[in-house]
């Protein structure tokens, strides 16, 4: 008999913790090999976790709703194989690590720059544990150590989530927030050290914040998990980037025509559906060809610009919110490459059936608003982006065409382009550019084109 560990996956660079949403089994369960053991949640997707082996569910180290890091021992299972080498760590020798060095950023004052301990030394037992995740947002928003002590932990053995973090930088922002204890004069003591000496002061009795009421006739929903994800996120966002959005206009009849004609061929030789949104992928990489610059992100003072296109497309999910699924290497893709592509990970992400890869490393993103009926929209980078495009409805419009005979007023199919961008390092001069490029691609497109 042996016990092999299952450990929490890694899910990407990005990616340094997930919470568990639910066990599939339970200790004395059997499970067989790549079965589902439990579900798990990031901040880009849910997912699945399976069993490495067959065997006996042993133990579970943690609870649902638990914030694990990437890496560590969440079961056991039990096998008839030869022993696995593994570290037989509880959850609380597992807080004993060290933790890793946050990246700071200029949203942080010199006074509030802290470092945890060297990972030479071993913290003290029952050190107070802060992942990653958790580290590298008190840094981007600018919270010290002695300010990070203070935050009561909802968490396995009172640890901070990043659900307590983020509604504590939220109430500080909107002055809600109640004076509280450091935890280390608790039980828990930070493992870490500070640049600075922390004044010592008398804090005063909490104090009662009396509850919102509300008036009128009103509804009080509380956000899901993914909604609370997106505002963040979108928050950060704005936080970061100067958005500037410019607009063009496009005579999209020709594309039409072109797609009524061929829609049904088209699905019938290729056994998938002939949407706009591949023809709108096409423009986009062939315009970012001309001007890479839109492909590229900002680290500090670096202007990294991607080598690789990868297109994100933004997806309404039923519930309501919103996914980017990625279309990696689009610029390699032919039309019917770029169909699939977006007809599967689009019913993928409708079925709940993204794998955590398959919304990571984007270049520039694509939302489509006219689905909706919108006739244009002034979108939110997708962080680190630099730039997204969205595409109004399609609308049938009287307009003036110039023919070699004179002006005409005729009926055409018109579509507005927005181009959203970041204005550190993209100025109106190219941002508008790359929109009018891509309006351009979209009116020359050929009416006797094969597919």
């Amino acid at each position: 008999m042996a016990l092999v560990d299952l450990v929490m996956p890694k899910m990407g660079e990005s990616i340094m913790e997930a919470t568990i949403l639910k066990w599939h089994k339970q200790p004395g369960d059997a499970v067989k090999q790549d079965e589902t053991v439990l579900e798990i949640a990031t901040d880009k997707v849910d997912t699945e976790v399976p069993s490495i082996t067959e065997g006996v569910v042993e133990e579970l180290l943690f609870h649902v709703n638990d914030v694990v890091p990437i890496g560590s021992v969440i079961a056991r299972i039990r096998t008839n194989g030869a022993a696995v080498p593994s570290d037989h760590r509880r959850p609380a020798d597992l807080d004993a690590r060290p933790i890793a060095t946050p990246v700071l950023t200029d949203h942080a004052s010199p006074s509030d720059h802290w470092r945890p301990a060297p990972t030479a030394a071993r913290p003290a037992a029952g050190a107070r544990f802060y992942s990653p995740l958790v580290l590298n947002i008190a840094a981007n928003e600018g919270v010290p150590l002695n300010e990070l002590e203070s935050i009561p932990g909802s968490g396995n053995e009172g640890r901070v989530t990043k659900k307590d973090i983020l509604q504590y930088i939220a109430d500080r922002r909107t002055g809600n927030l109640l004076p509280a204890t450091p935890a280390s004069a608790g039980t828990h003591n930070a493992t870490v050290v500070t640049t600075h000496t922390p004044e010592i002061s008398v804090q005063p009795p909490p104090v009662q914040t009396p509850m919102t009421v509300y008036s009128g006739n009103v509804e009080i929903v509380e956000m899901d998990r993914m909604r609370k994800l997106i505002a963040d996120h979108m928050v950060r966002s704005v936080h970061t980037s100067p958005h500037v959005t410019s607009i063009s206009e496009a005579d999209v009849t020709h594309l039409v025509h072109w797609r009524d004609k061929a829609k049904i061929e088209f699905e019938k030789r290729e056994n998938t559906k002939l949407t706009f949104t591949p023809l709108f992928i096409e423009a986009v990489v062939r315009c970012i060809k001309k001007y890479p610059l839109i492909n590229s992100s900002l680290d500090g003072d670096k202007i990294i610009i991607k080598k690789d296109i990868n297109i994100g497309m933004a997806t309404a999910l039923p519930s309501g919110n919103l996914i980017v699924p990625v279309i990696r290497n689009a610029d390699q893709l032919n039309l019917t490459g770029l169909a699939r592509q977006v007809n599967t990970l689009a019913d993928n992400a409708r079925q709940s059936k993204l794998k955590p890869e398959d919304t990571q490393g984007g270049t520039f993103t694509l939302t489509n608003v006219g689905t909706f009926g919108s006739l244009m929209g002034t979108p939110i980078i997708n962080q680190p982006q630099v730039a997204i495009l969205a595409v109004g409805a399609i609308k049938k419009r009287p307009v003036v065409l110039e023919t070699p005979e004179g002006d005409a007023i005729v009926i055409r199919h018109m579509m507005y382009i927005s181009l959203s961008y970041d204005h550190r390092i993209i100025d109106g001069s190219l941002g508008a550019t790359f929109c009018s490029a891509v309006a351009r691609e979209l009116e020359n497109f050929p009416l006797d084109r094969q597919f």
